[in-house]
């Protein structure tokens, strides 16, 4: 029989960047915060020999233990979906920090586009241009109402960048200015701008020098590296929750941590949370953790499948689309990057950070005239000077052997000469993309996993296409003496990493009817029920997610403080 604990004003479902943040900003106000998280604490003293791409980056030491708890996945309901047992398309985290620890640190602010796509969408081509199999959204909030969020957000992290040279995108000026440009990405820069295209640095969570943010934590400049993506950083010069948000909450006093604690459900009776009930996973005992107001904070697919679990909100139907839990899953797409070939010319590729990169956004949200194309939306074009690491980076030219004394020639030849231009894409939601529980395949407690139905669709498809061939005439115009052009985007192919950017499934609206939350990420069917996650995204735009994870746990924090200061209620 679980052992009932004495209350609390707010218990936190994982210690990632949104618990942090939540923790940060109410521990502040004088509110009693409990942190339950399932993986082991961390500390910036934990990276200090993580310079080990074998431990890290290949056998995946920071993230979840799959043998224990993993997902289920096929391509559409009328498949039988098959337990994910081994690390391939994405990477989730565990431990204190969580995602926000491996990251890469690319820090974007989604566009006003993306907060009212399906109202911009119409009064530009007309509701027609809409797919009806394309349940599009708008969230119910404004970029605008957003502003002083993400303001927080960087502000706090200390982000490195330029401002956008488009004018419809998000004009920041950020608190520390842009990272190093390497020669690649003038390179980059030059070419693109022959092209007509408006490249700048992207905006990074690592540190292009010492910087004080406003709660008084100083960090300081990134040393490039390049043990950012799948790493701790052992400098602290990256953004994580272990180095920014989680001091400042443990300075107060009211903040407690507890690692190995894994939450099973979240008890609610009447419509509101009542607390948590989870495992200590070092003894087995289980406990129920009474608190005023439950935040989901861990990673998306685990605030949908424990929504799912403790049966709070009606499940998504994709045969009558009716039902919110689970609704809108997206993905994002990556296939559309080029590689080019460059004889006799070398660029240390072995440095840089996970954020480095030149980037552009033409090509991305509703930036260019979609009226004759076949999609919506696009997604950025960036060089990434990541830090090339030898085991996984072995680029060579079409035609060589993948194996051999060719292959090891060829490898060590490029090491050092091939560039990359990506594409974060956009990926809207299906009617038959969504996340439900599995009815045969379980967890260690005995659990329903959670399913995955989710395949790419026209939509994305045909924008691969003609990303592609931006990405590759960039790299001619940069000099490639060859340049490898990537086939047709095929089916979702989830043994081979491709991006940790996971949203939806418990999206955020203005309608009860077709939304999981309101726009302070409270949930319409559970007032004292806040989930500030990408889960909360009703569509992925064209860049990386985090920046905007973090606005919305800001606006949740503030939302959770109201709530408890106006004694219940929805704020909405």
């Amino acid at each position: 029989m679980a052992t009932t604990l004495p209350g609390t004003d707010i218990v936190l479902v994982g210690v990632g960047w949104t618990g942090g943040i939540v923790a940060a900003e109410l521990t502040k106000k004088g509110y009693q915060v409990v942190g339950l998280e399932r993986g082991k604490p961390r500390t910036t003293e934990d990276y200090l020999m993580v310079h080990d791409e074998l431990r890290y980056a290949q056998r995946n030491e920071m993230m979840q233990d799959l043998s224990k708890e993993t997902w289920t996945v096929r391509h559409d309901p009328d498949q039988t979906a098959l337990p994910y047992r081994q690390h391939g398309s994405f990477l989730i985290g565990d431990g204190v920090g969580g995602s926000g620890e491996h990251w890469n640190g690319l820090t974007y602010r989604f566009m006003p586009y993306d907060f009212e796509i399906r109202s911009k969408t119409i009064e530009r081509y007309g509701e027609s241009k809409i797919p009806a199999d394309m349940p599009l959204q708008d969230w119910g909030i404004t970029y605008d109402e957003m502003v002083p969020y993400f303001e927080k957000f960087e502000q706090m992290a200390g982000i490195s960048g330029e401002t956008n040279p488009i004018k419809e995108m998000p004009q920041v000026t950020f608190p520390t200015p842009p990272l190093k440009e390497t020669p690649a990405m003038v390179m980059f820069r030059e070419a693109a701008t022959n092209l007509g295209y408006h490249p700048y640095v992207a905006p990074a969570a690592t540190l292009s020098e010492t910087y004080t943010n406003p709660d008084g934590i100083t960090r300081g400049a990134c040393q490039y590296c390049g043990f950012c993506e799948r790493f701790g950083c052992e400098y602290g010069a990256k953004a994580s929750p272990t180095v920014t948000v989680l001091p400042v909450a443990e300075q107060t006093g009211n903040f407690e941590v507890r690692p190995y604690c894994n939450v099973r459900r979240i008890l609610h009776e009447n419509g509101k949370a009542t607390g948590v009930l989870y495992v200590d996973t070092t003894t087995g005992e289980e406990f129920i953790q009474p608190a005023k107001v439950v935040v989901l904070s861990a990673y998306i697919l685990n605030n949908v499948k424990l929504l799912l679990l403790s049966k709070i909100g009606t499940p998504y139907n994709p045969e009558t689309q009716t039902g919110v839990i689970g609704k809108n899953y997206c993905y994002q797409m990556t296939s559309a990057g080029s590689t080019g070939f460059f004889e006799g010319k070398e660029f240390n590729l072995y440095a840089g950070t996970g954020a480095l990169a030149g980037v552009l956004d033409d090509f991305n949200g509703d930036n260019f005239d979609h009226t004759d194309l076949d999609f919506l939306h696009g997604g950025n074009i960036a060089l990434g000077h990541y830090g090339k690491r030898p085991i996984a980076n072995n680029s060579t030219p079409k035609g060589t052997p993948s194996w051999g004394a060719e292959f090891k020639d060829a490898s060590i030849k490029w090491a050092n000469s091939t560039l990359g231009v990506g594409s974060q894409g956009s990926v809207l939601p299906h009617k038959h993309n969504y996340l439900d529980l599995d009815p045969t395949y379980t967890d260690q407690f005995g659990d329903p996993l959670l399913r995955i139905t989710f395949n790419y669709r026209e939509n994305e498809r045909n924008q691969q296409k003609f990303i592609r061939e931006i990405t590759t005439k960039i790299l001619k115009e940069m000099g490639a003496t060859e340049v490898t052009t990537p086939g047709d985007q095929g089916d979702w192919d989830i043994t081979k990493y491709q991006t940790t950017h996971n949203t939806g499934g418990a999206i955020m609206g203005a309608d009860p009817k077709t939304s999981a939350l309101n726009n302070y990420l409270q949930m319409w069917d559970c007032e004292n029920l806040f989930i500030p996650g990408a889960n909360a995204f009703a569509h992925n735009s064209g860049m990386n997610p985090t920046g905007t994870v973090g606005a919305l746990a800001y606006r949740a924090a503030e939302g959770i403080e109201k709530y408890l200061q106006n004694g219940g209620g929805s704020l909405v």
